[in-house]
């Protein structure tokens, strides 16, 4: 009873394989479609370097690509084609995943993130 509980939790609040497979394949895509509709841009890429980071622990990472799978995948809360609240819930999803875990966000991820928006934004 336990053992399923604890797998059902896990599976419900932490990334799954597949969140990451999902993550790394439609990110950048996902962030070159609404970079200019999101002043979020800069944590969610953050985040995603973050996660991708092997010297962050097992257990983050997994958060963090949970946290990202919904920023990423098309079905959420509030369809990200609406104005101005489209993307509320994925900011809201985002900044809670990085409010539990900001020990483990390190300078280079957010230089890392500063440079790709850079490299996105034609600066």
């Amino acid at each position: 009873m336990f053992a399923a509980s604890q797998q059902f939790f896990s599976r419900r609040f932490f990334g799954t394989a597949d969140d990451e497979k999902k993550v790394r394949s439609q990110f950048w895509k996902k962030l070159r479609g609404s970079l200019a509709r999101i002043p979020f841009a800069e944590d969610v890429t953050a985040a995603y370097y973050c996660a991708l980071d092997s010297a962050t622990p097992v257990r983050v990472r997994a958060m963090l690509f949970g946290a990202l799978a919904y920023f990423v995948l098309p079905a959420d809360s509030v369809p990200d084609f609406l104005p101005v609240l489209g993307f509320t819930d994925d900011a809201a999803v985002i900044a809670a995943a990085l409010n539990l875990l900001a020990g483990h966000l390190r300078p280079e991820h957010r230089v890392a993130a500063r440079e790709a928006l850079d490299r996105l934004s034609g600066r």
